[in-house]
């Protein structure tokens, strides 16, 4: 354990020191391409603003309105049948739209139900295994001017039900 310790201080710096002393070499004027950088990151930053207070107002109505909690209510039955505990839908559908709702919704599961629980370990599972699609797509795409994104909005969904459905199959098998 304590060489991964000594690894995990020292990789980044030297990651960082290997692409200045190449920067150099090549002949790369690197403080002035990385102020540039910074520039370039502070404009995209106030850019991305709109976008993301759009889909945390969003997010919120979702969650307030009931509209979760009903949908769970209308699923309950078939998940009954399947063995996937209802306590996990909201941070399926929740984790496609934002990564810090979702993390919210998996600390208070595992707060409740315990990390080394079933639900708890699903939930670290779903957390780790999807990502947050709808968020990337309008907070990132939006900034960069990127209008038809419906293939993108369809391979990332699929891709966050495949990993949902892949955290269950597993944590199950895994607890069984």
């Amino acid at each position: 354990m304590g060489i991964i310790n000594i690894i995990s201080l020292w990789l980044i710096p030297i990651i960082i020191g290997f692409i200045l002393i190449y920067g150099t070499v090549k002949k790369v004027p690197t403080y002035e391409t990385f102020v540039e950088g910074g520039k370039e990151g502070i404009k995209i930053s106030f850019s991305i603003i709109p976008y993301l207070v759009g889909m945390l107002v969003s997010i919120s109505i979702f969650r307030a309105s009931g509209a979760l909690e009903a949908l769970m209510n209308v699923m309950k039955p078939a998940l009954e049948v399947l063995h996937i505990p209802a306590e996990i839908v909201p941070l399926a559908f929740i984790r496609p739209i934002s990564g810090t709702a979702a993390l919210g919704l998996t600390s208070d599961i595992i707060a409740t139900y315990g990390p080394d629980s079933f639900i708890g370990v699903l939930a670290a599972t779903m957390q780790g295994s999807t990502d947050t699609t709808l968020y990337v797509l309008t907070v990132y795409f939006g900034a960069v001017g990127i209008r038809k994104m419906g293939d993108a909005l369809k391979v990332g969904l699929l891709a966050d039900v495949v990993g949902i459905l892949a955290a269950i199959i597993i944590v199950s098998i895994l607890f069984s």
